[in-house]
Parts: C-alpha cells; sequence; structure tokens
C-alpha cells in the first residue's frame, strides 16, 4: 500500500504531539487527519503536478504537508499556532521539496506576503490550494483568497460538509445564499468526497467534505464589486422578496424606493421574488442595470 504521509496515523500523530508537549486547540477549531488513504484522495483530487505552487492554510504538524512536497515545486504555509511551529518544520525539512512558512491568521496575511514568501524559495505565486482549513473561517478564506489571489487557479480544500453544500449550492435550495453568488463568480465547483468524523484525531462533531473549486472567468473588478453588493442586498433580508430586501439594504445609502423600482423592472426581474430564485448570470444583469440607473460607484460591503 503507498503511504503518502508519515503522519497519517493516530500513533504517528500521537507520537509528534506527545515528543513536542503539544495538544489540540479547540479555540483554534485544530482536529489532525490520521487518516493516509484521506490524503491521499486529497492530493489526487487536487491533481498536484511537479509545477505547482502550492499555498497551505493551517499546516499543523504537517500532515498534509509531508504528501504534497515531494510532488511539488513548493509549499507556501501559513500557520497562526505558534507552539506548532517547531514540529511542523522538522517534519517539513525532513520531506522533500521546497517549504516556507508565514506564521500568522491567514485573514490577515496579504496577497504580497504570500508571494514574498514563495520567492524565498524560488517558486511562482502559489496556483492551488490545498489545505484542511480551519472550519470557523474556511468559507471566508476561500472567497478571500481567490479574490485576491490572482494566481490562484484552484482550491482542494476540507471544510464543514454544510461549508460545502453553500460554496455549490444551486438556486432555489435552502443552501443557496449570497456567499454562493459571490463565491461562484469566481471559482466553480469541480469535484468532492465526504469524510467522515473517525478520519480525525480528536473526531469533531461535524461531518466534513473535501471540495475542489476551480476558478472562472472573472468580471472587470468594478462590476464583480457591484455584483457582490446587489447580492448582499438579495439576500439582506431572505424571508423578504427581493425589492424589500434590497430596499432595506440600500435604504441607508441614499437609494430609495423608486430607483430600486426602476433597477428590477429595467433588468426585468419581478419585484416579488426572492433572492434564492436568481442564478449568478441573472445577479450579473442586474448589477449592469444598477450601475447604468445609479450612475455612479457605490462603497461595496455593509
Amino acid at each position: 500500500m503507498t503511504i503518502h504521509s508519515k503522519l497519517a496515523s493516530p500513533r504517528a500523530t500521537r507520537a509528534v504531539l506527545e515528543q513536542w508537549g503539544l495538544a489540540t486547540k479547540k479555540s483554534l477549531g485544530q482536529h489532525f487527519l490520521v487518516a493516509d488513504n484521506i490524503v491521499g484522495k486529497i492530493t489526487a483530487l487536487a491533481n498536484l503536478e511537479q509545477t505547482d505552487s502550492v499555498l497551505e492554510v493551517g499546516p499543523g504538524i504537517g500532515t498534509l504537508t509531508v504528501a504534497m512536497l515531494p510532488l511539488v515545486a513548493g509549499v507556501t504555509a501559513i500557520e497562526k499556532d505558534d507552539s506548532l511551529i517547531p514540529a511542523l518544520m522538522q517534519n517539513a525539512v525532513e520531506s522533500a521539496g521546497s517549504f516556507a512558512l508565514i506564521q500568522g491568521d491567514a485573514l490577515d496575511i496579504s496577497h504580497e506576503q504570500i508571494e514574498a514568501a514563495a520567492a524565498s524559495i524560488s517558486v511562482v505565486p502559489p496556483n492551488k490550494l490545498v489545505a484542511n482549513l480551519p472550519y470557523a473561517v474556511a468559507a471566508t478564506i476561500v472567497l478571500e483568497y481567490f479574490k485576491q489571489l490572482s494566481s490562484l487557479q484552484s482550491a482542494t480544500v476540507m471544510v464543514q460538509s454544510e461549508v460545502a453544500a453553500r460554496m455549490n449550492a444551486a438556486p432555489g435550495t435552502k443552501a443557496y445564499g449570497a456567499y454562493t453568488v459571490k463565491l461562484q463568480l469566481l471559482a466553480q465547483y469541480s469535484g468532492s468526497f465526504n469524510v467522515s468524523p473517525g478520519n480525525f484525531m480528536p473526531p469533531p462533531r461535524v461531518e466534513s467534505t473535501v471540495i475542489r473549486l476551480d476558478r472562472c472567468d472573472q468580471l472587470a473588478p468594478n462590476l464583480l464589486n457591484e455584483t457582490f453588493m446587489v447580492a448582499e442586498a438579495a439576500f439582506y433580508q431572505r424571508r423578504k422578496n427581493i425589492r424589500n430586501s434590497m430596499l432595506a439594504y440600500f435604504s441607508t445609502r441614499g437609494i430609495n424606493s423608486d430607483t430600486i423600482d426602476e433597477v428590477l423592472r429595467t433588468a426585468g426581474v419581478p419585484a416579488q421574488i426572492r433572492g434564492e430564485t436568481l442564478s449568478t448570470t441573472d445577479f450579473i444583469s442586474l448589477a449592469e442595470v444598477f450601475v447604468d440607473v445609479v450612475g455612479r460607484q457605490l462603497p461595496f460591503g455593509r
């Protein structure tokens, strides 16, 4: 049987934790992957190649890292828990390949820092995100990294199953929302598989899914931001129809009901429907009309 990671077993993981006096931290959502077959399935789904520059968030003790290093040009990792770094560095150094580490919160790290770290090991900016992500921030990390890292072409990530459902939701379903629209403007579903709690130490109380997302054609930045904003507005008050939801969102931005009515009418969107019935293409069209009708750029976000 092929061994993908020397650390992907309960015995090996426990030995590393004991060697370095470590324990899992619930506050950081740490659950160490201890199933080598799952490591192999992750690297296979990511379709890793020798030319790839990989970004890993939350490498922990390096379970997935050591499996990837011999397969790619280099791995740039971001780890928040400084107590894990000595074990991570030792395990990474012992494996083939180039490894760069950024210590800090993945949501505070800039794309310039990531690119500089990759350059320090003579690899190009990361083109693939492959990670067992901290579940509390997984959705945000995937969306923000696709937005900020233009070099990123795919993400193969372990997330909570309900987050994976949001990432791949279809219009009209319960999981479909503003987050889905925004992510699907940047990346499209390419494959997934489920991972049961017994594959982790300690076992999480939720089901997990590894999902791959591939970058799709990106809109011009201004239109992308406007489409993000319109999607936020459409789902701002999810139980209300799209007219009332958008009015509630934009009323604090100086846009009145007449303007919202004109936008919906011009876009051919019935005022009484709910936002979850619109596809990403519909949201792009709605944003284009919004820009034309309002006649000026508005700050994105709330």
